[in-house]
């Protein structure tokens, strides 16, 4: 396959059940912004874990929703590796389906960048 790196989306890294995406919107790491609002939670794993939680209501129809869905997992698996071991739920904010690729990438960058530095903060504290 060409286009495929070493950075695989290990299906561990996914939040699945109820109770794991209950434990990050208790008491939440939030970072927010017109396009997402991505909730952290440090966790005692090793890696990052990430769910989503992108509506009808904030994508528009089922190709949308996928579209804004790929983009995120995309985002998340090539910064994996840079984030820290906390679990994560990015919720979309309404009129995400209709934006440019580009513009949710480069959001979802500075997303990444906050939680790694509100991790960095409540870690010295």
């Amino acid at each position: 396959m060409a286009g495929v790196t070493s950075r695989p989306f290990d299906p561990r890294r996914r939040l699945r059940c109820k109770k794991h995406f209950d434990r990050v919107f208790r008491e939440p790491i939030r970072s927010a912004d017109p396009f997402f609002t991505v909730l952290a939670r440090k966790r005692s794993g090793s890696y990052p874990r990430l769910g989503m939680a992108i509506s009808v209501r904030s994508a528009g129809g089922a190709v949308a929703r996928n579209r804004v869905k790929r983009i995120v997992r995309e985002s998340f698996r090539l910064n994996q590796h840079s984030l820290p071991a906390v679990d994560l739920v990015v919720m979309g904010r309404p009129g995400i389906g209709g934006c440019e690729n580009a513009d949710l990438r480069d959001s979802l960058e500075k997303h990444w960048q906050r939680i790694r530095r509100r991790c960095e903060k409540s870690s010295r504290s």
